[in-house]
């Protein structure tokens, strides 16, 4: 723990959610959820406005269309998330060197290294407002929560106390007075297993942890868990903020504020995750032959299990298929019934070419389309949210679609919202539309056909969509 307080959090608010609004005028100020879309689909993200019917993430897509059926369900576009991901990760390093990214939507700054003129509390929240600010600008209007403390967790802690939009900065001094009347789930690593088995020792607050000498704690929850959170209910903690160093892989995880035990949901995260994975390598030009999973159970036992390929892939199908082979393998071995809080999916061995033959994969999961003898067009697959342009319209998102239809409302981030109008899903006047490359200025004329998305829409809930739009004006968004 610093003398100061100078480790600030940044967390851009309902990320995902947030950029679909800004990009869609139409559903700004609406329900939002994004994810998968399919049967078999999982929440990655849900607006605020959707959170208040009791939405959020990791939960499965059909209890958030039963919670929420007004909401709109988008597929996600990645490359979106990226693009505002990287502009505000430029602007925290144009500030501080020491930059820790978490994720695409989170990291920590290391004040110190700022060129501040002090660490005094009004000028780091002074601080803290302006690149509030900027981050708002550079990002076309998304909002973030500003936490800064005297650590990491503290820093953590202060940045979720005043969301959406808000900052909080906890003084010196004053860590413990916030922190004792919180329930101990403030703690990192404290889920609903390790709350239960702390109520039951009749320790609810961080308060009642304080209290608690360490090898209580030790022979409640095991050695390492107890001995972290005699830490944190102290609020000591002296992790220092380490910036990005060159990837040897490329990871994605999470981590859910309820122990999963669904076997397919966490099929549905896995092969979710993985095409994350997936489109971060395309995005660097990269392949790997490695493809590992990594699995925290409730009581912090951290598990994993990897499978090495003949030859580098970049295929989202592949990573997602093995990285389930790998989750059976891994719970026919070891007991999970408790919970799991963690779900990770990597790739190593990296490379920077792909054999050709190892495309045939894809294929072989997708026998009802194979790569010969099936007209291009026939391939397309219209994922709910995805970016479209129209030859005569201009470009719009995908509303929705069904049963040889599909339904686009025409409208950017920087044009109001436009009609909505439906299509046959051949119809060579609509494509995909996908923004130009950094080193490329100017946008393709005919932008090449999307890829598919690892969760396409079920016919059944897009076809719905499509006959609602057959109308003057669908009476909702896409849901």
């Amino acid at each position: 723990m610093r003398d100061h307080a100078s480790v600030l959090h940044l967390d851009l608010d309902a990320f995902f959610a947030a950029v679909e609004q800004r990009d869609k005028p139409s559903l700004q100020g609406k329900p939002v959820v994004v994810g998968g879309v399919g049967g078999r689909g999982v929440v990655s993200t849900a607006s605020y406005e959707a959170r208040r019917y009791g939405v959020r993430s990791a939960m499965s897509t059909r209890e958030a269309r039963s919670r929420c059926p007004h909401a709109a369900f988008l597929g996600g576009r990645f490359h979106a998330y990226r693009a505002a991901s990287t502009a505000v990760m430029t602007v925290l390093r144009s500030v501080s060197p020491l930059v820790e990214p978490l994720s695409l939507d989170e990291a920590f700054v290391d004040l110190e290294q700022a060129g501040l003129p002090d660490l005094e509390v009004p000028t780091v929240s002074a601080f803290a407002e302006t690149l509030r600010a900027r981050v708002s600008e550079v990002t076309g209007g998304l909002t973030a929560s500003v936490g800064v403390g005297t650590s990491k967790f503290i820093a953590k802690v202060a940045s979720d106390l005043d969301k959406p939009d808000g900052l909080v900065v906890v003084a010196p001094g004053t860590e413990q007075d916030l922190l004792r009347p919180m329930h101990v789930t403030v703690i990192p690593g404290v889920g609903p297993a390790t709350a239960e088995r702390l109520r039951r020792a009749g320790i609810h607050t961080v308060a009642d942890l304080e209290s608690v000498d360490a090898d209580e704690l030790v022979r409640l929850l095991g050695k390492a868990q107890g001995a972290g959170l005699f830490q944190l209910a102290r609020a000591l903690d002296d992790r220092p903020v380490v910036p990005e160093r060159e990837a040897k892989s490329v990871s994605v995880e999470g981590t859910y504020d309820t122990d999963l035990t669904d076997r397919r949901l966490m099929e549905g995260l896995l092969t979710r995750q993985a095409g994350e994975v997936a489109a971060r390598l395309r995005k660097s030009g990269l392949s790997g032959r490695t493809v590992s999973i990594k699995v925290r159970l409730h009581d912090f036992t951290t598990l994993s299990r990897s499978t090495t390929l003949a030859s580098p892939t970049d295929s989202a199908a592949t990573v997602a298929r093995l990285a389930r082979s790998l989750l059976t393998d891994l719970l026919a071995s070891a007991d999970a019934s408790g919970g799991i809080r963690l779900l990770g999916v990597g790739v190593s061995g990296l490379a920077d070419w792909i054999q050709e033959d190892l495309f045939g994969e894809t294929a072989e999961e997708e026998p009802e389309l194979p790569e010969i003898a099936v007209p291009h067009h026939s391939r397309r697959t219209w994922s709910p949210g995805m970016d479209v342009v129209h030859t005569a319209l201009g470009r719009g998102w995908v509303w929705g679609s069904g049963r040889g239809v599909v339904t686009v409302r025409f409208e950017t981030a920087e044009t109001p919202a436009g009609p909505v109008r439906s299509f046959a899903v051949d119809d060579p006047e609509l494509s995909a539309w996908h923004p130009a490359e950094p080193d490329d200025p100017a946008q393709p004329a005919e932008p090449a056909e999307s890829a598919q998305p690892a969760e396409p829409a079920e016919p059944a809930d897009s076809a719905q969509l499509a006959e609602s739009a057959d109308s003057a004006e669908p009476a909702q968004p896409p849901g």
